[in-house]
């Protein structure tokens, strides 16, 4: 008899769930900023399309993802936004569908 476990649990489960009130502070939080227009009605489809999902399969990977990927874009967008205006000269990047081309 080994002492290994039949099975191996999976390294891609669900993320790790936010905060209960992780979704309502994250949409005061897009509605408090100069991008309230457009974040808020992204936020929303998208909230509401994870949701729809989320109810279909009983799964709530998807709204765990919503919320963690938005609050990736509140917590860089400062840096974004200061990329954006240094000026910054970005000319010699790389296309990724260029480099994913070469690949093949």
């Amino acid at each position: 008899m080994s002492a290994e476990p039949d099975h191996t649990p999976s390294t891609t489960s669900t993320p790790l769930a936010p905060a209960p009130g992780a979704p309502a502070e994250l949409l005061a939080r897009l509605r408090s900023s100069a991008r309230a227009e457009r974040w808020v009605v992204a936020f929303e489809r998208e909230w509401t399309a994870a949701l729809e999902e989320s109810r279909r399969t009983f799964s709530l990977a998807g709204l765990y993802a919503v919320v963690q990927d938005w609050q990736g874009r509140v917590a860089h967008a400062s840096a974004v936004d200061a990329f954006i205006t240094s000026g910054y000269d970005d000319s010699d990047a790389i296309d990724m569908a260029e480099l994913r081309g070469r690949r093949r």
